[in-house]
């Protein structure tokens, strides 16, 4: 499926928005300091994994910086630029699947499974707690610990948003074959 400049930047705002909205307003506070449970990487993986790379990083960008911002405690950049990596890896997954031609079955599942597992841990367990010692001189045992929870609490929403978002999008989309085939 050849994607339209316009579809996604549209798609980047639209990605950036909802990631806000979801980040900010649909969590629920964690145990850990300064760590929430939320649903808003779900939307994440599912947007990059349609629109691509680009899309995914700037959503991931552009979203959790106004989070931050909203909060009225400061960019805390290490986490906004770990949200971008998470999108620009799951749009690098995304070349795997074939969502945009209406295929997401048991295989699509689990490369987008295996996939969003290994970028949140990457994202969290090393990007994020890295940048927190590098950049603000947070201690190691404390920024780890929020990498640990935030990531395996994002790999559960991710698995079940972003696999339900995959799988009602693959659902409107004509199947190769049909009687209903775009040209």
């Amino acid at each position: 499926m050849k994607k339209s400049p316009v579809k996604t930047i549209v798609a980047i705002g639209i990605g950036a928005a909802l990631f806000f909205v979801l980040g900010r307003f649909v969590s629920i506070p964690s145990p850990v300091p300064n760590t929430n449970i939320t649903i808003q990487y779900g939307l994440l993986g599912f947007m990059a994994v349609l629109f691509g790379p680009i899309a995914g990083v700037l959503i991931g960008l552009i979203g959790h910086f106004l989070i931050d911002l909203s909060w009225g405690y400061g960019i805390w950049w290490s986490w906004v630029i770990a949200s971008g990596v998470f999108g620009l890896l799951m749009g690098l997954a995304g070349t795997r699947l074939k969502l945009g031609e209406g295929e997401f079955g048991g295989k699509g599942i689990a490369v987008f499974n295996v996939s969003q597992v290994i970028s949140h841990l990457i994202c969290w367990v090393v990007v994020a707690p890295i940048l927190d010692i590098l950049m603000y001189a947070e201690p190691a045992n404390k920024v780890f610990l929020q990498g640990l929870v935030g990531g395996a609490v994002n790999i559960v929403t991710t698995a079940v948003v972003g696999t339900l978002l995959c799988l009602a999008y693959a659902a409107t989309k004509p199947k190769k074959g049909s009687l209903k085939e775009e040209k």
